[in-house]
């Protein structure tokens, strides 16, 4: 526990809000899904949010502040902008000589005072007051509006523009793809596309999706791998809209028939964002995807992804090792890009020499030599991995294992002194033995040069405000077959919905994981081709693999996930 939370502890039981009893049933639900003490209490009604206001106010020396007749004037909104109150949930109570006051729900919070004191122009000194999370956030949406009202906001200063933007720029800057600067970036459409895109970031998407319909331009932000529908806006702003975002990503404007990729780059809260971009003609006009590329995952520990202990050992033992091939298999949008940085992160020092082929470099990592593919100009991967060779490098990346020229020369580098690190398309960890035996590897290399197959899933992680005991029905208990020693020590809980997540009880993403590490039986049975499901049998039976289903019954009882994502993600393997 923080000690700031146990000054608190302290200053409500001195109140007489609380007892000594009550303190240790909340931290007894709270420490085993790493929740704090005082969002337990409050979360179970033990503790009244009203008297938790006044316990802040008086833990810090602050004036506490009800926000429900609240009538801030222009200057303070003015001088607190809307991006920075809704990010760090703070709201103006005044403004003047220089001084603003602001309330927000923990003054002892330092990143955000210290975000303020840093982003906020104008502003020579900062009074804090406390306040309720569900005032402030009452507060923000009435006097800053929604995004639907922003937008509904945007939306009719466009329509009252006698020149259509979109037609402008594209007139401005040809075929070259070249934006210009200056005044179009007060313009209505660019205040529209900024918000669109910063609004998102800041619900920590990983993607929006601005797709053109019979009538409506629909945006969808993905949240936690699901698609969340935001807003809508006319039809008629798609060409503005998706000609901004073309122009900005560096593609060609005047070509609309074909895809096209590119880059994008938005300052949002004062952090420089990074979004790889696609755009594909469909029947009511062109849909644009935007992926974010946050480096923030790509520093995370195995541990941190959600390593089982026994099978993270397994991993680093395995992408230690000085040659071989490791592989890993899951879908799109599995987070293999993320596990394979992360383990390159971990291996990169001064006295290795990394170098990566990806289509396309998504993140750039310092210390590390990256290639981009062009299939255009010869350098597919192959071409690639063939010139890397050339190179004497350590340790190799190659972005995806996806025809028998790679394979097989992704397998020699391997037995020649390279460890190689690469991606597959396949369901499982033992199916990537048979998908490189049909791609054409032989089997014999095959099993010589694999060290370990790793397979990933991502699951939703419950939200640490809201999550709460809970016991599993019947069905949960079937459809995942527990036994009854998995039961005794069971400790099921579920995201009840809140703020914090949206009402969905789900905030963050976590991995699955299924770890197959090759040794001398497994490689005899590969040079003997025997099917992937003997594969599979061999490696769970004499424990040199627990499949993904496994790892997610361990998640489920031990409180980070439920049953119904575990099935979502897993619902063709087998216990």
């Amino acid at each position: 526990m923080a000690v700031k939370d146990d000054y608190l502890i302290d200053t409500l039981m001195n109140m007489g809000t609380v007892d000594a009893a009550q303190i240790e049933a909340a931290r007894a639900a709270a420490e085993p899904i790493g929740a704090g003490v005082i969002d337990t209490m409050v979360l179970q009604k033990t503790l009244n949010p009203d008297l938790l206001v006044q316990a802040r106010g008086m833990q810090y020396g602050c004036e506490t502040a009800d926000l429900r007749e609240l009538q801030p004037k222009d200057e303070a909104l003015k001088a607190l902008p809307r991006h920075i109150a809704r990010r760090y949930q703070v709201i103006p109570v005044s403004f003047e000589n220089g001084t603003l006051t602001v309330a927000l729900e923990d003054p002892g919070d330092i990143d955000i005072t210290d975000a303020l004191n840093r982003l906020l122009e104008g502003v020579d000194n900062i009074v804090y007051k406390v306040s309720s999370e569900t005032q402030i956030k009452a507060t923000i949406e009435r006097f800053y509006g929604s995004t639907d009202e922003a937008v509904e906001r945007l939306v009719t200063e466009l329509s009252q523009t006698q020149v259509d933007i979109g037609d402008a720029q594209a007139e401005a800057v040809g075929e070259s793809g070249v934006a210009s600067t200056g005044d179009e970036q007060d313009s209505p459409l660019v205040k529209m596309v900024n918000m669109i895109i910063a609004d998102g970031f800041r619900l920590d998407m990983s993607d929006v999706h601005i797709e053109p319909f019979e009538n409506r331009l629909r945006i969808r932000y993905r949240i936690d791998g699901v698609l969340r529908e935001h807003e809508s806006v006319p039809l008629n702003l798609c060409g503005p809209i998706v000609s901004r975002l073309k122009i900005e990503s560096g593609m060609s404007i005047a070509e609309k028939r074909v895809p096209q990729d590119g880059r994008y780059k938005q300052t949002i809260d004062d952090r420089e964002i990074d979004f790889r971009v696609s755009c594909l003609p469909t029947l009511y006009g062109e849909s644009i995807v935007m992926r974010v590329l946050d480096k923030g995952g790509l520093n995370l520990g195995l541990d941190q992804l959600g390593f089982d202990r026994k099978d993270q050992e397994v991993f680093e033992r395995s992408a230690q090792m000085p040659d071989g091939v490791m592989l890993v298999t899951g879908p799109t949008g599995s987070g293999k890009t993320t596990t394979l940085y992360s383990c390159l992160n971990l291996l990169n020092s001064p006295n290795k020499k990394i170098i990566t082929v990806e289509d396309p470099v998504e993140y750039i990592l310092s210390g590390i030599n990256q290639v981009q593919v062009n299939n255009a100009a010869g350098m597919s991967f192959a071409a690639a991995l063939r010139a890397m060779l050339r190179q004497a490098p350590n340790i190799i990346m190659v972005g995806e294992i996806r025809d028998s020229e790679t394979g097989n020369i992704a397998v020699n580098a391997s037995l020649t002194g390279h460890f190689v690190f690469s991606t597959l398309h396949t369901n499982d960890a033992p199916g990537a033995i048979t998908r490189m035996v049909d791609m054409g590897v032989k089997p014999f290399l095959v099993a010589a040069a694999t060290r370990a197959i790793l397979a990933q899933r991502l699951v939703r992680k419950f939200c640490k405000v809201c999550v709460a005991p809970h016991n599993l029905h019947k069905d949960e208990i079937n459809a995942l077959q527990l036994t009854d020693e998995e039961m005794v020590d069971c400790r099921a809980m579920m995201g009840t919905g809140c703020d914090a997540c949206d009402g969905g009880g789900y905030k963050g993403r976590m991995g699955l994981f299924e770890v197959l590490e090759l040794e001398d039986q497994l490689k005899r049975m590969i040079i003997d081709e025997r099917p992937v499901g003997d594969l599979r049998d061999y490696a769970v039976e004499h424990g040199h693999m627990n499949t993904l289903r496994t790892d997610g019954v361990r998640k489920v009882t031990t409180g980070q996930t439920s049953v119904a994502e575990v099935m979502r993600v897993t619902a063709s393997d087998e216990h």
